[in-house]
């Protein structure tokens, strides 16, 4: 399909069309000339090019003539319908996308949670990142930290991502994974390196049925559990049991691909949940966020406890910004949002990896409380890697946000938030929602890019300090003997 600016530009040559003598002249010297031709045959060409006017020939072959012939007052008129169907177009589409489609923002690392230090006014904008987030990482006090991949559940994908027949490369927990739809719509996740020679299956590995095929030699491994089932150059009852790579447990449900880890190698041992909405499509996606965050993994979900902290960082209004230096600002002291939370454990011993966070947000305004704008929050904490969060609006209705939480590798991870509402929710109220939870979330960003993990913090008597405690202990869990700790030498500062 041509672009729109193809469509407007071969609009306007047919607009000044008309503003040429070739739109009378066309007719008369090709048109009724092909048609006696197709008549009486090429005998009657004779006949045809005497009656042509010669005037006519002389202003199409003459420069002068036929500029003189153009009406130019025609083709100022097809310039401006022109332009304004073109903006006409634009604004359709701008409002479109502003008021009916889903928002998709995406900060990377160094994006945002770094303050600009002195000494780094002549690189450009990539390098000065790269050196700022080099530096911060590099200076960092990484401190005493708990095993960095915990046991549970991770996203690799989102579902929308992977169409049948397609293989991507993937980074979790320290490894490379090829991850692909087979041709009956199953996602697998495998090792990405082929045993043979070493190639990455999913950078440039084709998808046969169930199987991905090497893009080095051939070799086909089964997405079930990572055999090699077929090499090109070799009969098949000659492929040893070692041709195989690794298969990874893997879950495909809310929208994302997940995956099971655990360092003892066992089963799983729970499942996420399905959130029946959007099993029946009664939620509709809302749109995403996407944000890489350098910290240890349990420091993310442990804010969900750390409820005194959501008047200092979250109580100022969101136009306040993101720089925590500003946010306190005196000028947007008119309104605050004001949250009462409370974390606990979910009583039920069959789902103990289930941490519960209360929340009721009001916004105050000029010092009076508005309930219309109220809501209601629930945030379920499923094991190390996934929130659901349930909210509640007295003016618009439910919907829920999904959180995933994945390790890159040891001190980088990625979180994705996802945003469902019900049938009547505007989603322009819907992508207000998701850009002022990115907001929130970028301000936590700036704690968490910049601090120290303490593993035994200096607690006050207070029930907030002991939420925190309380939330340490319910994550450890998630640990055991095998898991992996940090090795300071494999911290990478060349991103």
């Amino acid at each position: 399909m041509p672009s729109t600016t193809g469509l407007i530009v071969i609009l306007f040559f047919v607009l000044c069309l008309g503003a040429t003598p070739l739109d009378s002249y066309i007719l008369e010297l090709v048109v009724e000339p092909m048609y006696e031709i197709s008549k009486n045959g090429f005998s009657s060409l004779s006949h045809v090019f005497s009656n042509l006017s010669s005037t006519k020939w002389l202003v199409i072959f003459n420069p002068t003539a036929f500029l003189v012939s153009i009406r130019w007052e025609k083709i100022f008129n097809a310039g401006i319908w022109t332009l304004a169907i073109y903006f006409s177009i634009k604004a359709i589409r701008f409002l479109k996308s502003f008021f009916f489609d889903p928002i998709n923002r995406v900060r990377l690392l160094g994006d945002v949670g770094y303050v600009e230090e002195l000494g780094s006014g002549n690189l450009d904008g990539c390098q000065k990142k790269a050196a700022l987030v080099a530096a911060v990482m590099k200076r960092r006090k990484t401190g005493d930290v708990p095993p960095v991949y915990p046991n549970g559940w991770f996203s690799l994908l989102e579902s929308r991502d992977l169409k049948c027949g397609d293989a991507r490369s993937v980074s979790c927990l320290g490894k490379n994974i090829a991850v692909f739809r087979a041709e009956d719509g199953r996602a697998h996740a495998l090792h990405a390196y082929c045993p043979h020679m070493g190639a990455n299956l999913a950078v440039g590995g084709v998808v046969k049925k169930n199987c991905l095929e090497c893009p080095f030699h051939g070799w086909q491994f089964r997405g079930d559990d990572g055999k090699c089932v077929h090499v090109p150059y070799c009969e098949d009852k000659h492929i040893t049991e070692q041709a195989k790579v690794e298969s990874y447990c893997i879950l495909e449900r809310n929208g994302f691909i997940m995956m099971w880890h655990h360092a003892e190698g066992c089963d799983p041992l729970w499942e996420p949940p399905i959130i029946e909405e959007l099993e029946n499509k009664s939620w509709r996606y809302g749109g995403r966020s996407e944000h890489i965050i350098n910290a240890h993994i349990e420091e993310i979900p442990e804010n969900g406890a750390d409820v005194a902290h959501l008047g200092q960082v979250h109580g100022p209004i969101m136009t306040a910004g993101i720089d925590l230096a500003r946010t306190q600002n005196k000028w947007w002291s008119f309104t605050r949002h004001d949250w009462a939370g409370c974390w606990n454990q979910n009583p039920d011993p069959e789902l103990k990896h289930v941490g519960i966070l209360d929340l009721h947000h009001k916004l105050i305004l000029f010092g009076k409380h508005f309930p219309v704008l109220d809501l209601k929050v629930q945030a379920q904490q499923i094991g190390p890697g996934l929130v659901h969060l349930m909210f509640d609006s007295p003016m618009f209705g439910k919907g829920a946000y999904i959180q995933t939480l994945t390790p890159i590798e040891p001190l980088v991870q990625r979180v994705v938030h996802h945003i469902y509402v019900n049938n009547f929710f505007p989603t322009i109220v819907a992508k207000f929602f998701l850009f002022a939870e990115a907001l929130m979330v970028e301000r936590d960003i700036m704690i968490w890019n910049n601090k120290q993990y303490i593993s035994k913090p200096l607690f006050l008597k207070s029930k907030e300090d002991s939420l925190i405690g309380r939330h340490r202990r319910w994550y450890s869990q998630f640990y055991s003997e095998h898991s992996p700790r940090l090795d300071t030498s494999s911290v990478k500062m060349d991103w």
